[in-house]
């Protein structure tokens, strides 16, 4: 997207609302923001460039913990990370930050703020266009397999799932 996107997430923020914040020029939080990326638990895979851009901004092993355990985190911690620019206290003022930020691009010059947006996502940009739709395909595929439906079908019943028969 040419404009700036600026995100503000003061509750939730489980799967593709996590990893579209990795997508965003500035996010704002709430300190107790819950945030989480459980692809491989319901049987599922990575999605949306998070495979690339989570292991580039945190380092493998903290990436590790988040998409293939799923471990949840605080919007405290989104920040402390780089995922967020800012964690506050409470929806209000995250919000008003955020809305602060956005009208701060609205007296910049809007083809400096696109051209320089651009520059900062040239590198890379092909890698992340092949790695999104390659993650797309397989999450697609995993969409249809025992592994996903038994995953999924545990989520709706409110029970936990049993891969004991996949292993």
């Amino acid at each position: 997207f040419k404009k700036p996107i600026v995100a503000a997430v003061a509750g939730p923020a489980v799967g593709i609302g996590t990893t579209l914040l990795l997508h965003c020029d500035l996010v704002y939080v709430s300190c107790t923001a819950k945030l989480k990326m459980p692809f491989v638990s319901l049987g599922l895979c990575p999605e949306f460039g998070s495979s690339l851009i989570l292991p580039r901004m945190l380092g493998h092993a903290k990436a590790a913990e988040l998409l293939l355990l799923g471990e949840p985190f605080t919007g405290a911690q989104a920040a402390q990370w780089g995922i967020a620019n800012a964690a506050l206290e409470g929806g209000a003022a995250t919000l008003a930050k955020a809305r602060e930020m956005a009208l701060r691009f609205s007296q910049l010059p809007p083809s400096a703020v696109a051209a320089s947006k651009r520059l900062m996502q040239t590198p890379g940009r092909e890698e992340l266009y092949r790695v999104i739709l390659e993650e797309g395909e397989l999450f697609a595929q995993r969409l249809r397999t025992p592994e996903a439906i038994e995953a999924l079908s545990a989520f709706m019943q409110r029970r936990p799932a049993d891969f004991s028969k996949f292993a």
